[in-house]
């Protein structure tokens, strides 16, 4: 059913404003909120733009691929009109003409054309489902997103700060659970620090710069027989997008012994261009004990 602006039922109006809170949020350049607005696989086609063919592309992918091009204009302008929104039980399509102003220094790129979103309803929100946008004019030069996306790459966004934050966990985490001292030790950083506050009487509680901990870590692949870090590994974020707190569950077997060491621990990684400069690890001190077995000086 479609109906007019001025006599929406419900739904019409949740679809309506799920739109309007797109465009928003990419003049905002907030792409965590804008993720949640998308499904986690959807059908993108912007052919008549960019060329090329109708993508399957993940949320993930589109606002990391967003969040690398438009922070570097100075300021975009999405807006919207003759938005005509039909709803049919849990799936909807809204039509809606759109005029995408870009500025950049003494540029300004303006596309005009028509968005066709699709969306569904799961578990009571509605998300996009599929994105098809019908160009109709522009003005300018496209010279403006060439440099746009140099500049975005000199001031990385949040978002894209954040998946380096995650990454580099990821890097170190799953280094270890394959014994790959390589992809451990590339991830840390010259002036990195392990710090461990709960570390019981007599074993360091820090371990200062890049060589220190490779070589405290070079001996891992041949004490260790197996070692499980990721599964139901779990991301906080911070106000900082380079800072960020992680929970996970270590399960590591070690050579000769019968029992495997398994550590819930709480950490905090600050990350500096995809490098770890801090890993502040907090864990039990008695499980720890109890497993290593061997006091440091």
């Amino acid at each position: 059913m479609t109906t007019a602006i001025d006599r929406l039922a419900p739904d019409e109006a949740a679809v309506l404003t799920l739109v309007e809170a797109v465009v928003t949020c990419i003049d905002r350049h907030d792409f965590i909120t804008l993720e949640g607005l998308y499904a986690d696989t959807l059908v993108r086609d912007y052919t008549s733009l960019n060329g090329g063919k109708p993508e399957v592309t993940t949320n993930v992918a589109l606002m990391t691929r967003w969040a690398k091009h438009l922070p570097g204009f100075d300021r975009t302008r999405h807006s919207l009109s003759n938005r005509v929104a039909t709803v049919s039980g849990d799936t909807a399509v809204v039509d809606v003409d759109v005029v995408a102003d870009h500025w950049i220094d003494d540029l300004l790129w303006t596309v005009r054309g028509r968005h066709i979103y699709q969306l569904g309803r799961a578990g009571g929100a509605w998300k996009v489902t599929g994105q098809t946008f019908v160009l109709q004019g522009e003005e300018g030069s496209r010279d403006a997103a060439k440099r746009a996306g140099a500049a975005a790459a000199l001031r990385p966004n949040a978002y894209i700060l954040r998946q380096q934050a995650r990454a580099a966990v990821m890097q170190l985490l799953t280094g270890f659970e394959d014994k790959d001292m390589d992809r451990v030790n590339s991830v840390w950083a010259d002036d990195a620090v392990q710090e461990m506050p709960y570390a019981p009487e007599g074993f360091s509680k820090a371990v200062v710069g890049r060589e220190a901990l490779v070589k405290n870590y070079a001996p891992f692949p041949t004490k260790c027989e197996r070692a499980r870090m990721t599964d139901g590994i779990c991301f906080h974020d911070t106000q900082d997008p380079s800072t960020v707190v992680v929970e996970y569950t270590g399960h590591v077997k070690w050579v000769g012994k019968d029992e495997p060491y398994i550590q819930n621990y709480i950490a905090v990684f600050e990350v500096d261009k995809g490098k770890i400069k801090l890993f502040r690890q907090y864990f039990d001190s008695i499980l720890f004990d109890a497993a290593v077995g061997k006091r440091k000086s």
